[in-house]
């Protein structure tokens, strides 16, 4: 058993050691808005925030994540006070297929924290995670919208 801290909630789960972050969100906390995609840490749709840095959480021990401060797609905000990223994708209509939004989300959320007002440069450096729907000015976009609402 190891607890974590996800949302501002700790909840103990039962995994092995070696468990991905992903799963022990996923299977055992039942938050299913992080997505599995390549397995590998490549693709980005399991992004979350822990200790305000973005994480692939396909690659990323459950056991590392024990005593830090653990943020999903779930917790970043709410219909009724939405993170200003979440307030600029649904502006620009960022997804197509929407399956990497919530990794892509919790990217540039993490951007933004870091880099309040970053450069297309910064935006490029840091926006690693894949969309196979090719969604990419539209995320540019959004990310420098979401700078004017903070």
């Amino acid at each position: 058993m190891i607890e974590l801290r996800v949302n501002g909630q700790t909840v103990s789960v039962d995994v092995e050691p070696d468990t991905p972050l992903l799963w022990a969100i996923r299977e055992e906390v039942g938050l299913t808005g992080t997505k599995f995609g390549c397995g590998i840490a490549q693709c980005g749709a399991c992004t979350v925030h822990v200790d305000g840095v973005a994480v692939r959480s396909c690659s990323y021990p459950a056991t590392a994540a024990e005593g830090s401060d653990i943020v999903t797609i779930e917790g970043l905000g709410s219909p009724q006070a939405m993170h200003p990223v979440q307030q600029a994708w649904l502006e620009i209509d960022v997804p197509q297929c929407g399956y990497c939004q919530s990794g892509q989300i919790m990217a540039a959320a993490a951007l933004l924290a870091e880099t309040g007002n970053p450069t297309d440069d910064e935006i490029n450096t840091a926006m690693t995670n894949i969309c196979r729907c090719g969604t990419y000015p539209r995320i540019k976009a959004a990310i420098r919208r979401a700078a004017d609402l903070t």
